[in-house]
């Protein structure tokens, strides 16, 4: 399973990273990668407008804001 965080760095990208981190971990998922994308291209190629967003295989999940660790969890089990 492949997670990106999309976004430029701001507060709610990092918080939506740590809380993707946080999912992994509590679920004892080894079989994930956790990436980063913080260039507008590369952002623009998902059709998001709003950061932070959050893509699990190559699918927009979450679009302008914080997931919780819990709704991450929900996401990635589906």
């Amino acid at each position: 399973m492949n997670i990106k965080v999309l976004g430029t760095g701001c507060t709610n990208c990092k918080k939506l990273e740590a809380n993707a981190k946080e999912a992994v971990k509590e679920l004892g998922l080894d079989n994930v990668t956790i990436e980063k994308v913080e260039d507008i291209p590369s952002i623009m190629k998902y059709g998001v407008m709003k950061t932070p967003a959050l893509v699990i295989d190559e699918q927009v999940k979450v679009m302008g804001k914080v997931a919780k660790t819990d709704e991450i969890k929900k996401l990635i089990q589906k």
